[in-house]
């Protein structure tokens, strides 16, 4: 008796439960070389995406947002623009209520992040992606 480690033996997932990617041979398909990767978020992006992601988390009162910068993946300028940030959105709430304050928060973030180049460099322990 020939045993293989392919093919139908009766102890696999139907061929019907396949993903839609599979190639016709019931083999799963493999990415083609040339697929497109997805593209790095530049520094402007990163920074107003966390800042943004974090002030939210403060503003909505969430048991993460008393980690410290360096658990929140900030650089020590990105906690800055945040802290400053947090401080206005709370502001803001008060005043206009919280879709204003978040909407406060996405403009600050971007405005803040894109002046100050992603303000990655500020943290010694700051490293460039690779």
């Amino acid at each position: 008796m020939t045993m293989t480690g392919c093919g139908s033996s009766g102890s696999g997932p139907s061929d019907d439960s396949h993903n839609s990617g599979d190639s016709p041979n019931g083999q799963a398909s493999t990415p083609a070389p040339h697929s497109p990767t997805p593209q790095a978020a530049s520094p402007v992006r990163l920074c107003a995406d966390l800042i943004s992601y974090w002030a939210e988390q403060d503003l909505a009162g969430s048991q993460w947002a008393g980690l410290d910068w360096e658990q929140k993946g900030l650089s020590n300028e990105q906690y800055e623009i945040y802290d400053d940030i947090v401080q206005a959105a709370r502001t803001e709430r008060k005043r206009h209520g919280a879709p204003a304050a978040k909407a406060l928060i996405k403009r600050l973030a971007e405005r803040r992040c894109a002046a100050a180049n992603g303000a990655t460099h500020s943290s010694e322990n700051w490293r460039p992606p690779t």
